[in-house]
């Protein structure tokens, strides 16, 4: 079978740092905390209190209330963006075979707060089973993709991957094999979650997952940080448009950036820690580069899951020397959920996202709120600390690894 190639022909997002691609980019470059005080319920007797929320996002100033209220807000997320990109790809509507275009989405938790709701409520009652009649279809992770495709018509390959943090990589690799491999012209791809409620908060504090640096959210994700302490929940989505690269040129799409490789697989180590070694990282960015065909001198960034965790990010670097060596030197690396915060499911599209930006834009977004060296990590390695970075990107790697040891890694390089 001869693989066809895939481009990027649309973005979408819907971040902590702005509620455009423009906006989340200009926060990006710009070193811009999205974290502050969580406004969406009274966390005041949780251990953290703050989050990286959206600002000014009204489900209304999309939907009429009416339909609204039978979406959960990572659905109102997902068609948000799936909205922004379709139109950012300039496709008509009218022209194109809706067979040939599928949506392929990923969220790790799906409608959390709808089944927080509808279980409070219950508990409240007399015991009489009241349940709102969407409970079931606004709650199910796959739902978003399903609402995608009924509002466009789209008839192609439609399912979510849910695989922790991990799952909108997952959804964006998988939509490039069935792209490349012929099942389909275009799929909108991506990931949402909207986890910032008191169940999710509440759940990632039981874990100790969680930064409690309540006396400032801003710097509280801290990367690579010696007084790191755990990430900061994050909120959002982000969609790309991929597209087989000869249909896109037939009907004279713009072309963001080229996808060329995806790495998927398993620590097949523990419930919640990474692999002490960092095996599975390794493996899934070794199975990347392969599936690309390309070599570690032809990476020049990698846009790292850094999510702030004692744990996770020196078993991350470890892995990253182990494939790289002495290449890992001269790489860009940097964490953006030092501005995002970690968004879970949908943390895969917005960083893949900040990737095809950063390889258009030849510019590194950093690793903000660096203050003190953890002697655990090489200071001969460019972590791009606190300020953005130019040079020349010609690709970029994005990681991202999921409770129950789910890896993956997305490699995007300049289209030529």
């Amino acid at each position: 079978m001869q693989l066809r190639r895939v481009v990027v022909t649309g973005l979408g997002a819907l971040t902590p740092l702005g509620n455009s691609v423009s906006e989340y980019w200009n926060g990006l470059i710009n070193g811009v905390s999205g974290a502050g005080p969580i406004t969406k319920f009274d966390a005041s007797k949780f251990k953290t209190r703050f989050a990286c929320e959206i600002k000014g996002f009204n489900p209304e100033d999309y939907f009429e209330r009416k339909e609204a209220r039978k979406l959960d807000g990572f659905s109102h997320y997902a068609l948000v963006v799936a909205e922004q990109a379709v139109k950012d790809s300039g496709m008509d509507l009218e022209k194109i075979n809706h067979d040939r275009v599928g949506v392929i989405w990923g969220s790790g938790i799906g409608g959390l707060k709808t089944f927080q709701d509808e279980v409070i409520n219950f508990a409240k009652g007399d015991g009489t089973p009241r349940f709102n009649p969407f409970f079931i279809p606004k709650m199910i992770a796959d739902i978003a993709s399903g609402h995608i495709s009924i509002k466009y018509g789209f008839r192609g390959p439609n399912f979510t991957t849910v695989s922790a943090c991990a799952s909108s990589t997952n959804a964006l690799i998988d939509a490039f094999t069935y792209i490349r491999m012929g099942k389909a012209n275009i799929i909108i791809s991506g990931g949402s979650e909207s986890t910032v409620n008191e169940t999710c908060v509440g759940g990632f504090n039981a874990l100790q997952a969680l930064s409690q640096r309540n006396d400032d959210p801003s710097t509280a994700s801290r990367p690579f940080d010696l007084d790191r302490d755990g990430f900061v929940m994050g909120e959002g989505a982000g969609c790309i448009v991929l597209e087989e690269l000869e249909h896109a040129k037939a009907r004279g799409a713009k072309i963001y950036a080229e996808v060329v490789g995806g790495g998927m697989g398993a620590d097949a180590y523990h419930m919640t820690a990474p692999h002490p070694e960092g095996l599975g990282a390794a493996n899934v960015m070794r199975a990347a580069l392969e599936d690309a065909e390309m070599t570690i001198a032809d990476i020049d960034y990698i846009n790292v899951h850094g999510t702030s965790t004692p744990i996770g990010d020196p078993q991350e670097i470890k892995a990253i020397q182990t494939v790289f060596g002495e290449e890992a030197y001269r790489l860009n690396i940097s964490s953006t959920k030092s501005m995002t915060g970690h968004l879970l499911g949908a943390a895969g599209a917005i960083e893949a996202i900040a990737s095809i930006m950063a390889v258009i834009h030849d510019q590194i977004p950093p690793t903000i709120n660096h203050f003190t060296d953890d002697p655990v990590f090489d200071t001969k390695l460019n972590l791009t600390f606190n300020k953005t970075q130019k040079r020349t990107v010609r690709a970029a790697l994005s990681n991202t690894f999921g409770f129950g040891g789910h890896n993956a890694s997305i490699i995007v390089k300049k289209y030529t």
